[in-house]
């Protein structure tokens, strides 16, 4: 027999009766029925009852076992009484009667209990995550990780694309986040960099003739840390293509993401129409980049309404140049009540408030009520009526100023609203791609123009786009949202030296800065570049959404706490005096 084990705990059956086996795992519970211990014994398989009574040899050594102790047992394999089978389980018809023991590693006094579902603080969890895993849910979160990376490993190849790695250490790249930095021990004073992206050595690729690649790609960003992303490091399925248009990336994800969320999604089910909605739509309509469009409501610009009106505040604040006001529709909402609530949540997101209309059943009919109804009167509050589509029991909120400043808040309150108006449809997947990105943005205050979204996307129009007003050049970069959350981020590349110096130089960078940065590529592209794009899709938030869970560390195997740190293995550390001596290396205190 096996040193360890005949079987795993989740495969004995009824067939089993009478036979000798042999378990290895963990001791998930002790039972003392009268004198009998019974023990649930746990391994990555499964679960099976084991049991040991006076006349068992090993009685007296199995009444030491506690909790999380990792034994090996021998036994016979018993049918269990018709009313004491558990049909939830695999092994629920049998139990194995003890015949020997041995222990394999004795636990001390848990910092946490494995059986149950007790809640404790995020930092015990991470201090003590290889106890953390061992819990059912967590299990069930790291295999369905693994099971969905494996299906994206597959789907890539049955499309047609090749599997490459790409460098772990690199040049340091600026592409939106601050780069982890690693000094070099052979060139004193000089740094390599963890990769933010495989960005340029993916696009290097298609330069070097491979036209379908694929990874999946650990990337690191020295970021601060939220909900649903990593500050540290994170995996993405990176892909890029040659010979393509934006439709063609498209058409490449699309069937890949929508399999693993109708593999993995449960009984969700997964929209089969993926909108392209335009950046500034989307800012329009839903207040962010990100849509959730499983809440189907849409604010609207409602500026003219309130032009000249009673209501000072928002009359006044439309003869400043680039302001509006926007309506959020709120089908349900018409009660004082609730509008009240929705304005003390606007307050407290740092906004004055927000001004309401509901409408409700009046003497002579549907009449409109609240501060701002009285102010802008029947005719303007008819017309936003009719305008936003609403009617008895149903309510508008308004929000003013320059879109950059309240079009945050207004999301938010959209997605409170979509929510306790019982609006928001939570058991399905709805994709959304975002299109049309514009490439450029002015700093408020110096007036300099920058890069607002990739540098490297190719600008629509190309070269004569660039020639004129750098606020209207959209670029052909993409996102896909799903569920309010950003799953994918793309573009079609800006393969062209001549078009990449120029759109470099919109924003303030010679063509020697260029070069020094993106030397590799520049160079690259003046030897037979080919169009290519492509795109990454984050694994980490696409297993977040499969496993229901609002935190990505709850899907991550030993991820960082909210302040960056590894609790378990205490990192970040000081390094040794010889390291830093070897690295050539001083540091200075903080001040």
């Amino acid at each position: 027999m096996h040193a360890y084990r005949s079987h795993t705990c989740a495969e004995l059956t009824a067939a089993d009766v009478g036979e000798t086996v042999r378990l290895s795992g963990w001791v998930h519970r002790v039972r003392d029925h009268g004198g009998i211990l019974f023990i649930d014994l746990r391994d990555h398989y499964g679960v099976t009852q084991v049991l040991c009574d006076p006349d068992s040899p090993v009685f007296s050594e199995v009444e030491k076992v506690r909790a999380e102790w990792c034994i090996r047992i021998d036994g016979t394999v018993k049918a269990r009484d018709p009313e004491l089978v558990n049909p939830k389980i695999p092994t629920g018809e049998v139990e194995v009667f003890v015949r020997d023991i041995e222990v394999l590693g004795a636990a001390k006094e848990l910092p946490l209990q494995v059986f149950g579902d007790q809640e404790y603080p995020e930092e015990t969890r991470l201090r003590y995550r290889y106890l953390d895993l061992r819990r059912d849910k967590m299990q069930d979160n790291m295999k369905l990780r693994s099971d969905v990376v494996a299906s994206l490993r597959r789907r890539m190849w049955d499309g047609g694309f090749r599997e490459f790695q790409t460098p772990i250490i690199t040049a340091s790249s600026p592409e939106g986040a601050r780069d982890f930095l690693v000094p070099s021990r052979l060139h004193p004073g000089k740094f390599y960099a963890l990769p933010q992206a495989p960005q340029q050595f993916k696009q290097l690729l298609m330069v070097s003739g491979f036209d379908k690649y694929f990874q999946i790609a650990p990337c690191f960003r020295d970021e601060d840390p939220r909900a649903d992303r990593s500050p540290t490091d994170f995996y993405q399925l990176d892909m890029e293509m040659s010979f393509v248009s934006q439709q063609d990336v498209f058409d490449a994800i699309q069937p890949v993401l929508t399999g693993i969320f109708e593999e993995f999604g449960g009984d969700r089910p997964v929209d089969k129409v993926w909108p392209q909605i335009s950046y500034r739509d989307a800012a329009l309509w839903y207040g962010t980049d990100k849509p959730d469009l499983r809440n189907p409501i849409k604010m609207q610009v409602v500026s003219k309404h309130f032009a000249g009106s009673g209501f000072a505040i928002f009359a006044k604040l439309l003869e400043q140049d680039g302001t509006e006001i926007r309506a959020i529709p709120a089908p349900g909402g018409g009660s004082r009540k609730f509008c009240d609530r929705m304005n003390a949540y606007a307050q407290k997101e740092g906004l004055p408030g927000m001004g309401y209309i509901f409408w409700r059943d009046g003497a002579e009919g549907m009449e409109a009520a609240g501060p701002l109804a009285k102010n802008i009167g029947p005719e303007r509050t008819e017309a936003i009526r009719q305008q936003l589509g609403l009617g008895v029991g149903d309510a508008a909120f308004f929000l003013g100023g320059k879109p950059k400043s309240f079009e945050a808040v207004a999301g938010r309150a959209r997605t409170v609203i979509g929510e306790e108006l019982g609006l928001t449809d939570e058991n399905r997947f709805a994709f959304a791609w975002i299109v049309d990105f514009p490439i450029y943005e002015k700093d408020a205050e110096t007036g300099k123009v920058d890069f607002e979204h990739n540098p490297f996307s190719m600008p629509q129009g190309g070269l004569e786009a660039l020639e004129g007003d750098p606020l209207e050049v959209l670029g052909y970069q993409y996102d896909l949202a799903c569920n309010g959350y950003e799953l994918v981020s793309g573009a079609i590349r800006n393969h062209k030296p001549e078009i990449m110096f120029k759109a470099f130089e919109i924003a303030g960078y010679g063509a020697d800065e260029v070069r020094k940065r993106f030397g590799g590529m520049v160079n690259a592209f003046q030897y037979g570049a080919p169009p290519h794009g492509g795109c990454a899709a984050g694994i980490d938030r696409i297993v977040m959404l499969l496993a229901d869970e609002q935190n990505i560390r709850e899907v991550i195997l030993f991820p960082m706490n909210q302040r960056a740190e590894d609790l378990m293995m205490a990192a970040p550390s000081e390094p040794t005096s010889e390291q830093l001596m070897e690295l050539g290396l001083r540091v200075l205190p903080r001040e």
